[in-house]
């Protein structure tokens, strides 16, 4: 998969791209992640790319001119089927079964807004979809748009060793995980639970169950519909 990041602060992210396993992923060729400076785009002589905005109000608004002009200067060159991604507070909650829905396409643009948000008329012609990664407000785009890549790039075949690195964890089977342990067998006075250490892995298995149906019972009961 093809990841095109549209952004005022590609420097701010291409960091987090480089590191870990979405690094690694992208150095082997599982995925490609690509930032785009909207400034680029500008005809502005002194690359400007925000104005203020009609009807008053604090603060600016991002233009039409460059955004739209990056958007569709991406768009040109991918080929496959393509999602033009608005990260916005406005959008629709982020979460797994979106993640899962992302990977159906070849390549995913994520516009960043910075300031005050975009001109509506850029949503009008370029944006399929606006996504919200929670209930809150950011300075800008970049941080969603990084959490964005990461969840749908650990569902790509050779992000991860394998597929039970996510089918197996929480949220993905609409619970929380079970809890996990390792090396001290004892930390202060807290041991490991018998079970794991026993070598009965039809008993592990349906102790993981019943520890991650009474763990999300507890701290995440909405999951559950209660």
């Amino acid at each position: 998969m093809n990841f095109e990041v549209l952004t005022l602060f590609p420097r701010s992210l291409e960091a987090i791209f480089s590191e870990s396993i979405i690094g690694r992923a992208a150095a082997k060729g599982a995925i490609s992640v690509k930032c785009t400076d909207i400034r680029d785009y500008t005809k502005d002589k002194h690359r400007r790319v925000d104005d203020t905005p009609y009807g008053g109000g604090y603060g600016m608004v991002m233009m039409c001119q460059p955004v739209v002009d990056c958007i569709r200067a991406v768009k040109s060159r991918l080929s496959g089927s393509t999602r033009v991604i608005y990260m916005s507070p406005q959008g629709s909650l982020f979460d797994q079964k979106k993640a899962e829905e992302l990977t159906r396409y070849d390549n995913l643009i994520l516009l960043c807004g910075h300031y005050e948000g975009i001109d509506e008329r850029i949503i009008e012609l370029e944006v399929d979809e606006e996504i919200s990664v929670g209930n809150y407000v950011l300075t800008g785009g970049e941080l969603p748009a990084a959490i964005v890549v990461d969840s749908v790039s650990r569902l790509i075949d050779g992000v991860l060793p394998s597929p039970e690195c996510y089918t197996d964890e929480s949220l993905q089977n609409g619970l929380l995980e079970h809890p996990q342990y390792t090396r001290p067998r004892v930390f202060e006075g807290l041991e490991v639970p018998e079970v794991l250490v026993n070598g009965d892995h039809a008993k592990q298995r349906l102790w993981k169950e019943e520890q991650s149906r009474l763990r999300t019972g507890k701290k995440r009961p909405d999951l559950l519909g209660e």
